[in-house]
């Protein structure tokens, strides 16, 4: 594939596959925490949320301590509490913010959390440190074939409380309890994405940042292994690069070239193997954009 000119001034787009197997990648909250499906077509659907939260994680474990590279978005976190950063820095009123000060809290946000410099952020709730339109965007991922959710029964032998009828010097549990375990036995799926260098002037998001973008995808799932999860992992990484910050040709028409399909001999997927190598016509790729697979 023709090299990519991979830094930050660049419009860039990309293809990100990953499978699971035995795992539950997405939970519903709405469906009994079943994964995620359309109703439709039955395809499964792993939504941009959840793999922000994995690029966060990432950078959080390899970064997180260092000034520029803090998460805003974090588990448990009070997101006014870190709107008010700046105005006790600068011993300010937040109640009595001008627009200069507002500006100047946006771009101390920007300054120091990766995540609200990568992805953007509403930040004017109560403490108003300003809104922030992020220039590194992904959409739901969506399975390549329908996925088959499964909810099986599981047991557990160690009680939380001994039951009530039983004497209090009584420390035994008289019978386990049931619960309910959900996963897809396998799914590969697709997820697309979007990198706009004229919404990272204003965010100051740069080469070092985009790197490790790139390194978070490809290296996040082993820093999100958990029982429910089961086997997951990273299985391609496209990335088309322009030529220009404007772009030399329409996102769609590029994502397209990108295309996995399972081999004809096998009638359900269970392996990444059960789907053909891809194979991408390069003479479609339009003048002034490159092709580099980044998970070679």
């Amino acid at each position: 594939m023709t090299d990519a000119h991979l830094n930050a001034a660049n419009r860039q787009e990309f293809v990100l596959l990953f499978d699971v197997t035995n795992g539950n990648p997405n939970g519903d909250p709405d469906a009994g925490n079943l994964p995620r499906v359309d109703p439709e077509t039955g395809l499964g659907i792993v939504t941009d949320v959840a793999l922000k939260r994995k690029i966060r994680n990432y950078v959080d474990a390899l970064k997180g301590q260092e000034e520029r590279f803090k998460i805003y978005v974090q588990q448990g976190a009070i997101l006014n509490n870190q709107h008010r950063l700046w105005y006790t820095e600068n011993d300010k009123d937040p109640k009595k913010a001008t627009q200069t000060d507002i500006l100047a809290a946006k771009k101390f946000m920007c300054d120091n959390f990766f995540d609200v410099r990568a992805f953007g952020a509403v930040m004017s709730t109560e403490v108003n440190a300003g809104q922030v339109r992020g220039p590194l965007q992904l959409t739901f991922a969506r399975s390549v074939d329908p996925i088959l959710g499964l909810d099986v029964a599981i047991t557990r032998v160690a009680l939380t409380k001994p039951d009530p009828k039983q004497s209090a010097d009584d420390e035994t549990a008289r019978s386990g309890t049931m619960g309910r375990k959900a996963f897809i036995p396998y799914g590969l799926y697709v997820a697309h994405g979007f990198y706009v260098p004229t919404f990272a002037k204003d965010t100051g998001f740069g080469d070092e940042d985009l790197n490790l973008i790139w390194q978070a995808l490809l290296n996040m799932w082993d820093l999100d292994r958990s029982a429910s999860r089961g086997l997951s992992a990273c299985r391609g990484l496209y990335v088309f690069s322009h030529s220009s910050a404007l772009g030399n040709a329409p996102a769609h028409k590029l994502l397209g070239l990108i295309k996995p399909e399972r081999r004809a001999d096998v009638a359900v997927a269970r392996s990444f193997e059960d789907y053909q190598p891809i194979e991408i016509d390069m003479s479609k790729l339009p003048e002034g954009v490159s092709l580099a697979r980044l998970d070679d």
